[in-house]
């Protein structure tokens, strides 16, 4: 088979080349992928930053749509033929990948190769973490940091159906008009690093005046770094702050006297690893996100499509932080 292989760290080290078909165990199923969903803990593996390593040579892609090409003699729930969603941590770059039974999903009749890969890592991430640990209510303010990324996109649409106002936070016009465009009620352009201590201080006013004056009762950060602080000071009491990545490199470290004052909670989301620990809570979930997606409401915005032979450039361009949306890698 065909795959996008990482060799060595980095980028630099992703190639494209024939590699040995995948042997599937009785209790997984072997599939012919069709797409492959682009994201961030993808690009932290490929530059051995991710809390787990593969040992290489290894296939990025964490998610991806297929057809189930073979079924181990363990398998009940799917069979050859299948039009599915497969999560894995690595191995959607490649035109074969076998995976787990229970890390695989029938997509709806309605769906299509493109959007299964592009949908269930951003959307059940942000639906598990504003369902599930922000517990966001109609009517409250979502401030969404990195709104026009893959992850932030999602909360924009999941916080409307949830009936919640969506302030964007993003960092040029073009994302703010993509994210308005795309179900934000308002937008906030915030300024690139690093900051000094004033300029901190005016990150700060600058997301406290784009909330109002009563605060956003959810704060969803992918960015981190210094954004991550100055959105905290825009909380309203009782806030909760959702934890979600650290897409501008740095790690922040939020002064627990704000936590205290603000009567805050600061909620980190691991959503692969809730689902693994929750499995019937994950399926309640999963069956609810395909209706929405079904209804409209829980639809990925695919903004750049690559050919597998072009996979490189597909993640090059996630860690450029140039893309609106979601990219795919089209592989069948």
């Amino acid at each position: 088979m065909k795959a996008l292989l990482s060799k060595t760290t980095g980028l630099e080290g992703l190639t494209l080349c024939e590699a040995p078909d995948p042997e599937p165990g009785p209790k997984q199923v072997m599939i012919q992928v069709k797409a492959c969903g682009v994201n961030f803990p993808d690009l932290l593996m490929i530059e051995d930053r991710y809390q787990f390593k593969p040992p290489r040579p290894f296939a990025p892609g964490g998610e991806f749509s297929g057809v189930v090409a073979w079924a181990g003699e363990a398998v009940s729930s799917l069979q050859a033929g299948d039009r599915v969603i497969g999560g894995n941590r690595f191995g959607g770059a490649a035109e074969l990948v076998a995976v787990d039974e229970d890390r695989v999903i029938v997509m709806p009749d309605s769906m299509d190769f493109e959007d299964g890969a592009a949908l269930l890592t951003t959307f059940g991430t942000s639906q598990h973490a504003l369902k599930d640990r922000a517990r966001l209510q109609g009517g409250e303010t979502l401030l969404v940091l990195g709104a026009a990324g893959g992850a932030g996109l999602s909360a924009v649409a999941l916080g409307r159906a949830m009936g919640a106002r969506i302030i964007a936070a993003v960092s040029t016009p073009e994302k703010a008009e993509f994210c308005k465009a795309n179900g934000a009620d308002e937008a906030v352009i915030y300024p690139r690093g690093p900051f000094d201590a004033d300029q901190r201080k005016a990150l700060a006013q600058l997301f406290k005046d784009a909330v109002g004056e009563a605060g956003a009762h959810v704060v969803y950060d992918a960015i981190g770094g210094a954004y991550a602080e100055a959105a905290f000071r825009a909380l309203a009491w009782e806030g909760r702050f959702l934890v979600i990545g650290f897409a501008a490199g740095d790690i922040p470290r939020i002064p627990l006297n704000l936590v205290l004052l603000k009567h805050a909670e600061v909620l980190g989301v691991f959503w692969g690893e809730w689902a693994r620990r929750n499995p019937e809570r994950h399926r309640h979930n999963v069956a609810e996100l395909m209706a929405l997606y079904e209804a409209g409401k829980a639809r990925p915005v695919i903004s750049e499509r690559y050919p597998l032979a072009r996979g490189a450039d597909a993640f090059a361009r996630l860690a450029n932080r140039e893309a609106l949306g979601k990219i795919v890698v089209q592989i069948g």
